[in-house]
């Protein structure tokens, strides 16, 4: 299974990808804003992550990676995890290589995910934990149409940094995503 948008295909990782993984995540600005991502980031670290996106895969998340169909490279990661089918609500997490930042390669990733979740997994919300301090990732979240429900104080060590964060916490219903949508599309794509 795939996800596909205007300029990128989201789907299920594989070995190979082991490279373009290595090359978004060993890069410092990216690892000290995700965590629990060490850096420098090795082949031997991709492979793992990668050999247990493949086993959760359908079960326990749904760990999309994110290709740029223009280079047919991985540009980054979005995943739908700790999926609760009885509350009907899941957790969702992403990184992109920073040479692509500021395209909007994240948001247009989102709303395929965010279609995703909520018509084929018939979720009815999805939350979101970004660093207080990561500007971009929490207007992004906004921009999206989550909204900020709370702050973990001092609940993250990041293992890059070693540096204690605070956590804002987001949540999008599904209600709300049905609203916002259409003024994302129009406008981004």
């Amino acid at each position: 299974m795939q996800l596909e948008t205007k300029r990128l295909i989201l789907r299920k990782p594989r070995i190979n990808d082991w490279k373009d993984l290595v090359e978004g995540l060993d890069e410092y600005n990216v690892a000290k804003m995700f965590n629990p991502i060490p850096y420098p980031y090795t082949k031997r670290e991709a492979v793992k992550w990668i050999d247990k996106s493949i086993r959760e895969w359908g079960k326990k998340s749904y760990p999309f990676f994110i290709e740029l169909k223009s280079e047919k490279k991985i540009i980054g990661w979005i995943d739908i995890h700790h999926i609760d089918k009885f509350s009907k609500k899941a957790i969702t997490g992403s990184w992109i290589n920073k040479k692509y930042w500021k395209n909007t390669y994240i948001t247009e990733a989102k709303i395929a995910a965010n279609d995703f979740v909520f018509n084929k997994l018939k979720l009815r919300k999805l939350n979101s934990k970004v660093y207080t301090d990561n500007k971009a990732s929490n207007a992004t979240q906004i921009k999206l149409g989550y909204k900020l429900e709370g702050t973990q104080r001092k609940e993250s060590k990041n293992l890059v940094t070693g540096k204690i964060h605070d956590y804002n916490l987001y949540g999008l219903l599904k209600e709300d995503w049905r609203k916002v949508r259409p003024k994302l599309v129009k406008r981004q794509f």
